[in-house]
This record gives C-alpha cells, sequence and structure tokens, in this order.
C-alpha cells in the first residue's frame, strides 16, 4: 500500500501534526522524518498565498537550508548523509504534496548533486560536495537539453560560455549551477560543468511565468562570456550506460512531483469532505463521507493512484540497485527506462485525473480561492508538458512489439 510506515509517533514525539492525511500518503520512519514534518508545516502554513502571489521562495530555500535535507544524497565520505534514492523520491513526494515548486526545487537540488557524482572525478566530488556541504548551497541548473542558445567555446588555456539558456529551474537565487553545453558548434553531444552563481557575466532573469509549478525559480540564464576552467567540466565515464543514469534519476523526480500533487488533492478532499462538505439534497445518506457516490468515486481515483505510487517504488529501487553498480549494462538500462516510462505514464495521467475529479467529491464551495485546490490540477497539467506522455506511451508499446529499449536521451 502507499500507506508506508505512519508517521503518528514520529510525529508526536516531534510535536507536529502531519499535513497530509496520513491515510493518503506518509513517510518512512527514517531519521530525518521529523525534519521533513516540520518542513512541510512550515511550507504549508504559507503555500496556497505564494502559489497565488507568486514570485521566488527566497526564504522557504532557507528554511530548507536550515533542515539539512539539501545533504540527503551527498556520500558519507565528504559529510553528508548517503540517502538511498527511494527515499529521497518520497521525502519529494511528500513536500510536493504540501508544495510543488519547493519540491521541485529540492529535487532538482538532488539530481544537480547527482550529476557531480555521475560526471565528476573524485577530486571533483570532493571540492563541489564538501563546499555544499560548509557552504549550505542550494543547486539549481541550465540544463535545457531542448535550447541550442549557449556555446562552450575554447580559448588558449580555458573556455567561455556565449548565450542562454531558458527554463533553468532553481536557478534564481541560486549558490550554485550544474551547466550542459555542446562540445562544439552544431554537435548533439553535450558536456556538464558546474559553477558558482556568482561567477562573473552570470546573469539571471526572472522570466518564468507558467500558471503552475510558480515558484520554481525557472528563469532564463545569461552567459555572458562567463570564465570557465578545464577542471570545471565534468567529463567522467560520458557516454556509458551508468552515465545516462542522470536522465533516469531526472525522469523519476517529475513521477515523484505528479504523485505528490495527486496525493495534496486526495488529501484535501478527504480532510474538506470530512470537515466542510454537504450531503447533496438527492442523496440519501447523512453525510458526505457516508454517500456512496462519493466513496465509489475516491475508491477508483485512490486505487489508481495506488497503483501508479506501486510502479514508481519498483523503478526508484530499480535505479538506486544500477547506481549502486560500477557498470550496468545496456540492457538493464534499457529495462529500468521502460519501468521508468511506465511509471511516469500512469502517474502523470493519474495526477491530471485526481487533481481534476476531486471537485466532483467537494462541490461547488470547494473552488473558492481560498482554498487554492486548483494549484494541484495547475501544477500537474504544467509540469506534464515537461516532455509528452504520449512519447512514454509509444515508448512502452513499441519495446512489447519489438523488444526495442528507449534509447538514452536526455527524456529517456
Amino acid at each position: 500500500m502507499t500507506t508506508l510506515s505512519p508517521l503518528r509517533t514520529a510525529a508526536g514525539a516531534a510535536g507536529i501534526a502531519p499535513v497530509i492525511n496520513p491515510r493518503v500518503l506518509s513517510l518512512d520512519d527514517s531519521q530525518c522524518s521529523q525534519a521533513v514534518l516540520t518542513l512541510a508545516a512550515q511550507l504549508a502554513a504559507t503555500a496556497v498565498q505564494r502559489d497565488q502571489q507568486g514570485g521566488s521562495a527566497q526564504a522557504e530555500k532557507q528554511l530548507f537550508r536550515q533542515s539539512g535535507l539539501l545533504h540527503l544524497s551527498i556520500p558519507r565520505k565528504f559529510g553528508g548523509q548517503g540517502s538511498r534514492w527511494p527515499e529521497i523520491y518520497r521525502i519529494t513526494r511528500y513536500l510536493a504534496a504540501v508544495d510543488s515548486s519547493l519540491a521541485h526545487l529540492f529535487a532538482f537540488h538532488h539530481l544537480q548533486l547527482a550529476t557531480i557524482q555521475l560526471f565528476g572525478s573524485e577530486q571533483q566530488q570532493k571540492h563541489w560536495l564538501t563546499h555544499t556541504i560548509e557552504r549550505d548551497w542550494f543547486w539549481g541548473n541550465a540544463t535545457n537539453g531542448r535550447d541550442t542558445g549557449l556555446q562552450l567555446v575554447r580559448e588558449e588555456d580555458h573556455y567561455l560560455l556565449l548565450g542562454s539558456k531558458s527554463f533553468c529551474s532553481g536557478a534564481l537565487g541560486a549558490d550554485a549551477l550544474v551547466v550542459s553545453a555542446p562540445v562544439e558548434f552544431g554537435s548533439q553531444e553535450r558536456v556538464f560543468l558546474a559553477l558558482p552563481a556568482s561567477r562573473d557575466g552570470l546573469l539571471i532573469d526572472d522570466d518564468w511565468d507558467g500558471f503552475g509549478q510558480r515558484q520554481t525559480d525557472s528563469g532564463t540564464v545569461h552567459f555572458e562570456g562567463v570564465y570557465v576552467d578545464p577542471g570545471d567540466l565534468l567529463e567522467q565515464g560520458l557516454g556509458t550506460p551508468r552515465a545516462t543514469l542522470r536522465t533516469c534519476v531526472s525522469q523519476m523526480v517529475l513521477v515523484q512531483i505528479y504523485l505528490g500533487n495527486a496525493a495534496g488533492a486526495l488529501s484535501a478532499a478527504v480532510d474538506y469532505i470530512h470537515e466542510r462538505a454537504r450531503s447533496w439534497p438527492g442523496s440519501t445518506a447523512e453525510k458526505p463521507t457516508n454517500d456512496a457516490l462519493i466513496q465509489l468515486r475516491l475508491g477508483q481515483l485512490w486505487s489508481r493512484f495506488d497503483a501508479a505510487s506501486a510502479l514508481a517504488e519498483r523503478a526508484a529501487e530499480r535505479l538506486q540497485q544500477l547506481l549502486d553498480r560500477p557498470q550496468p549494462t545496456p540492457a538493464e538500462r534499457g529495462e529500468l527506462a521502460t519501468w521508468i516510462a511506465e511509471a511516469k505514464l500512469l502517474s502523470g495521467r493519474v495526477a491530471l485525473d485526481i487533481t481534476s475529479e476531486i471537485f466532483e467529491t467537494m462541490g461547488a464551495r470547494a473552488t473558492s480561492s481560498r482554498f487554492g485546490f486548483d494549484r494541484f490540477w495547475r501544477n500537474v497539467r504544467v509540469h506534464t508538458l515537461h516532455d509528452p506522455l504520449d512519447h512514454k506511451q509509444k515508448d512502452i508499446g513499441r519495446w512489447l512489439l519489438t523488444g526495442e529499449y528507449p534509447p538514452p536521451s536526455n527524456y529517456s
């Protein structure tokens, strides 16, 4: 079942009530569960208001720094907590049920740290990861694979970055960035590099204006002759099956955002029905919780959510297994990509349905802007357009008919 180990004991010990209905979504009883509960409660207090206002949530990003959760994916040998990705994904899912934008930033921060671990030398990993801990850095990115407006130009003993990247989640207000650029002009191959966000010539616009995920700081980054030392390039293992696991890590982040919003919507609906809903005149039930039609609809939505969550858990565990191996095989990587496509397809479709259909169970009063229940659908609708779900469905069908796995790319 999706409800993992209930958090009532941990929450009671911390004096914090879970902000998500435990019947819908809970966390493992891990060492960081109290920190997650505390952070979720802090985010929930202003989540609706901030979603409506948009802008950059720099104060809330500071709460992440104070929580210690930015160090989760950093190996213990560099001073981090060495948490496994299935746990990080569960935390992302829980936080996304409360505040989808900040969960997005949290997960993308860890995606950049994974990039350093996948592509960086031991010396580079030590440099960037220890700096992250010592200075409580929050990482952003400028890695949009479809944006070809950035060039990495070779000079005598260094490089220059010229151009721009759009849709750079977490870039605004970040302490450091992972950037991708073509290895040469017109090339489809790209190289990753790590840079402090304060480097001269690096400018970040606050121009993200999507109707969902409003506080993901996903502006455009401009590079006006930004200096790049050869040591900034992350070039270990390029072209290997293990290197392509970065896309798998990224795609699984999206799955958690979908499921988190779906869980937030279900939790909101259950609580609203208990506390505010009224029985429809045509219903024979004395109270909405006993209304057979409401039970029927929520039962269907929950079952689909639970199935999507199970696929996500399966894929996350397999991803971790391959990350733990020095060199997974192309077939192992291909099977994982198929599992992730299944999880992403089902979670995306289910989340779109749940975040829309909850209103059928709550009624017209639930559309009041003061509740902000519409934010769950808006967030999912924007996020599911990152790369088309139809292509995931096609990849699954092709594998079923031909045995061909999704080819490694920026999106599979």
